[in-house]
């Protein structure tokens, strides 16, 4: 396995993340103040790419334990992979495990920017459908807006084993303000994606004319879609990681870089 694969840590909630201290080490500095004025350029670098820097670098004190078995703490920060990305950009060049680390970290970089344009594109075809959805629904019977979030958690109940809105708000750990769709996944989008243009379509194509009848259909498909994940031996919905960036902040990070192209600075 890759070295930098190795000392990858994941947090409680499935977040992967690196240690300056175990980074220093892998990229072969053996004085870690020498690799502390490789982590300042790094800083910079973030910053100058319009990146909030808290999200990437987090300071902190860990413990380490010394050679009499007893433990103390050092100061240490917790690395994302775009910070361990500039970090080894601006390391030695001159080391071979640094270009490892150039290439390890420079794929891993370039498949979450995919990943963050998926999730960007499910999530703008997610509201174009949620309206079709919620126009379909109305003309099923749908009319007053507590019966619409009824009608919304019969979907969710299928699709997420029993689970209401407010179920997978509580497991994301979401504020009252945030959307659950904001904070998922390209696959999770994909799957509620597939649910609101079925359950659409069916809606549709039976004529349903009662709110009862609508419920129920919604609650079919996301269960038929949670079946078929099951089958194809896949996560189910409700157990896959919330991503460390919301919509909202891909979206203000998109407008930056735009306004930096455009402007040139």
């Amino acid at each position: 396995m890759n070295i930098f694969e190795n000392i990858k840590r994941i947090d409680p909630d499935g977040v992967e993340y690196w240690s300056s201290r175990d980074l220093a080490k892998a990229l072969e500095y053996t004085d870690y103040r020498n690799f502390e004025e490789v982590v300042a350029k790094a800083r910079i670098a973030c910053k100058n790419s319009l990146q909030p820097e808290e999200d990437h670098f987090v300071d902190v004190n860990e413990m380490v334990s010394l050679g009499s078995g007893a433990e103390r703490q050092i100061k240490s920060i917790f690395l994302s992979r775009y910070a361990c990305y500039l970090i080894v950009q601006n390391a030695d060049p001159r080391k071979e495990v640094v270009a490892l680390g150039h290439s390890y970290f420079a794929m891993q970089t370039r498949r979450q920017e995919l990943e963050d344009d998926r999730r960007l594109q499910l999530r703008q075809e997610m509201k174009e459908h949620n309206k079709q959805l919620a126009s379909a629904a109305k003309q099923a019977g749908v009319i007053e807006p507590i019966n619409y979030a009824i009608f919304q958690n019969a979907g969710y109940q299928g699709l997420y084993g029993g689970l209401m809105k407010q179920d997978i708000h509580r497991r994301k750990g979401l504020k009252k303000s945030q959307d659950i769709l904001d904070h998922m996944g390209s696959e999770e989008l994909a799957a509620n994606l597939f649910r609101a243009t079925q359950t659409e379509a069916k809606l549709r194509r039976n004529g349903i004319s009662d709110k009862y009848s609508a419920n129920k259909t919604h609650h079919e498909v996301g269960k038929k879609i949670r079946q078929t994940i099951a089958e194809f031996g896949n996560t189910m919905p409700e157990d896959l990681p919330s991503p460390e960036q919301s919509i909202k902040q891909l979206e203000t990070k998109k407008r930056k870089e735009l306004k930096q192209l455009e402007t040139g600075k």
